[in-house]
């Protein structure tokens, strides 16, 4: 496959990337004239002590702000509601988010309302935002969604039991402050799948449809990262090196996809997230060997890249042979990292594959995906993800 001889590449999110940089966050919020903060984070990174470092920059500084912690593991279109309405009674204007993707994605949320108004369903889909938001600062204190400087926010509807995306360049924070010290407390089956995340996210892009030169490059970067420091940060936690390794892959991968979108293991993501409550991280992981299997036929030239990327030994080879080995790869460093569950420990059974695939072939991942799939090819890679296949 030939990289498109034009492209587009635009970020409009600064990022601030080192360890101890959450004491500059008062430096960021008084250059971006804010007078009031709004905070949004989740149970988990409160009872971290994580939102307190967030805070404590803050106070010193004298810089007033409230915090909002009621974020699920999920983010939801009653989190963003609720969230909105306390930043707006107190004439907050400025967001941070703090924490996982469901926390940044509520936090990016919230800042579009403060700007524009409305509700956010009224933003669900590509470039439905009429102007910029609030000044949005996240803070990831994951290695895997990247959501600190994409476009798309995903939302849970819990009476719909659907997920909705908002994609916008104005749903991009204004400023990522990536501070690996934060993910150091990160427990390792949550490094794991969203260390995968990353991994997922990198190598979607770099197969699909509508590469392009600097997402390639990112990707390259991100999925060497990967290679080199996932299994250590989930057995050595404290390792910093490893922590500064993820996070930035994490964002590396998240600036390739922003551009390019992704592939048929986020398509079929929405939809198994979504009705059977599998961590994204971990369906993921669980659905990303046997993607690549599927499309390795579309772009055999990039799975050979990854086979050397993750150090396999293709000398010898053919190509189709050297290509293989990237999914062998992928599936190892899937099971070093201890996730091996099957669809079906989440309750996933035939009968539900037709509305899984059904759902699957809507997701705007389909049409850049290097070979077409039918409601057939969901169906087989579903299956072969489940218990006894």
């Amino acid at each position: 496959m030939l990289v498109s001889e034009n492209f587009r590449y635009e970020i409009p999110t600064t990022i601030e990337f080192g360890n101890g940089y959450v004491h500059t966050l008062p430096k960021h919020v008084e250059q971006l004239n804010s007078s009031k903060a709004i905070i949004i984070g989740d149970p988990g990174v409160l009872e971290a002590g994580i939102v307190g470092k967030v805070e404590a920059p803050l106070e010193k500084s004298d810089i007033e702000f409230l915090t909002f912690t009621d974020v699920g593991t999920e983010a939801t279109i009653e989190s963003v509601d609720s969230a909105y309405q306390l930043a707006k009674e107190n004439n907050c204007d400025i967001v941070i988010g703090v924490g996982g993707g469901s926390s940044l994605d509520t936090a990016k949320s919230v800042g579009l309302l403060l700007g524009n108004g409305g509700d956010i369903r009224d933003y669900v889909g590509l470039d439905k935002v009429p102007g910029p938001g609030a000044p949005v600062i996240a803070i990831p204190t994951t290695a895997g969604t990247g959501s600190e400087i994409t476009r798309f926010s995903v939302l849970s509807d819990k009476e719909a039991k659907a997920k909705l995306s908002v994609g916008s360049m104005y749903n991009c924070p204004t400023i990522a402050l990536c501070d690996p010290e934060l993910t150091t407390s990160l427990p390792p089956h949550i490094t794991a799948a969203t260390g995968m995340d990353a991994l997922t996210h990198a190598l979607e892009s770099y197969v699909n449809k509508v590469t392009q030169p600097i997402s390639e490059g990112l990707s390259i970067q991100s999925m060497k990262l990967v290679s080199k420091s996932l299994k250590l940060a989930v057995v050595q936690g404290e390792n910093l090196d490893a922590r500064h390794d993820m996070l930035l892959a994490s964002t590396l991968a998240a600036m390739a996809f922003n551009s390019t979108r992704l592939g048929l293991a986020h398509a079929l993501a929405i939809p198994l997230g979504a009705h059977f409550k599998i961590p994204h991280g971990v369906v993921n992981a669980i659905l990303l060997p046997e993607v690549m299997q599927f499309n390795i036929r579309g772009n055999m030239d990039k799975f050979v890249e990854i086979a050397r990327i993750f150090g396999e030994n293709i000398d010898g080879l053919t190509k189709r042979e050297a290509a293989e080995r990237s999914v062998i790869a992928v599936r190892q460093l899937k099971e070093d990292v201890g996730i091996t569950q099957t669809l079906s420990d989440f309750g996933v059974k035939e009968e539900h594959l037709g509305f899984i695939a059904e759902e699957a072939m809507q997701s705007g991942n389909v049409p850049v995906n290097p070979v077409k799939p039918t409601v057939e090819d969901f169906k087989n890679i579903c299956r072969s993800v489940m218990a006894g296949e």
